[in-house]
């Protein structure tokens, strides 16, 4: 009995470390905007939106912050709607505890020979490596407030909308409860950053916001519904570990914590 009281706890902890660390590399990473059309060696997407031509520029972050939602939809699963808010609730803190890190090791002066050894690019291009250490490291406030303010009500959203689905279908389809909140979880994710950054903190148009957040949306959906078949392979995986029996009991307690 202690044997799988202990395996659970290690179970939880391992799930939170792996959500903590995604979650906090996401948002360090995001301060890089990429193209996934140059990156499958496509050419620019240039959809007509709302008089917007847009292309799939998207925020690093996106390359793993599906891991994000997968691990909450997985804590949920074991540990309930409680467990998700726990760890969210702790993973908040501590991005923001990052962020004013981040802007502390920005505002440091910088050591002479690093700025000597460092004044040249791999091509040979002039470079202030402190100006872009700054630039990449410290975020602007707005962006700061809409991905903690974001996080949040994605998460929250992802988990009750999880409870109730498992709730109506009785424990079966997961692939139904973990698609169905991350779908509508991260329509929240997807506007609510730029809504807070680029519209109450920058100039940019409603419209704007309308446009961009709907062509991140479409990738997020995709991804969602492409990520699937990893939510079974970590369920076949915990089974394996905890033994059916306990991860069942497991389970069922967790449906209405």
């Amino acid at each position: 009995m202690t044997f799988t009281a202990n395996k659970k706890q290690i179970l939880f902890i391992i799930l939170c470390g792996i959500f903590i660390t995604n979650a906090i590399v996401a948002e360090i990473i995001g301060a890089k905007i990429f193209s996934l059309e140059a990156t499958l060696g496509l050419n620019p997407a240039q959809i007509d939106l709302l008089g917007y031509k847009l292309d799939f520029n998207m925020t690093a972050g996106v390359l793993n912050w599906p891991i994000v939602f997968i691990i909450s939809d997985i804590i949920n699963e074991y540990f309930g709607v409680k467990g998700v808010k726990i760890i969210s609730y702790l993973t908040t803190v501590l991005i923001v505890y990052t962020f004013f890190l981040l802007y502390g090791a920005a505002s440091l002066p910088p050591a002479q020979f690093w700025l000597d050894v460092n004044s040249v690019d791999k091509q040979g291009n002039s470079l202030n490596i402190n100006n872009a250490f700054g630039i990449i490291l410290r975020q602007g406030m707005g962006i700061i407030i809409g991905s903690v303010i974001a996080f949040l009500l994605g998460q929250m959203l992802d988990a009750l909308i999880f409870r109730k689905i498992r709730q109506m279908t009785s424990n079966k389809h997961i692939w139904l409860r973990s698609t169905g909140s991350t779908v509508v979880s991260q329509m929240i994710d997807s506007f609510v950053v730029i809504f807070i950054a680029f519209y109450l903190f920058g100039n940019w148009k409603f419209s704007q916001i309308i446009a961009v957040g709907s062509v991140n949306y479409v990738y997020k959906f995709f991804i969602a519904i492409l990520m699937t078949p990893v939510i079974y392979l970590i369920h076949y995986a915990i089974d394996k570990y905890l033994g059916k029996k306990a991860s069942d009991e497991l389970i069922e307690e967790a449906t209405y914590l």
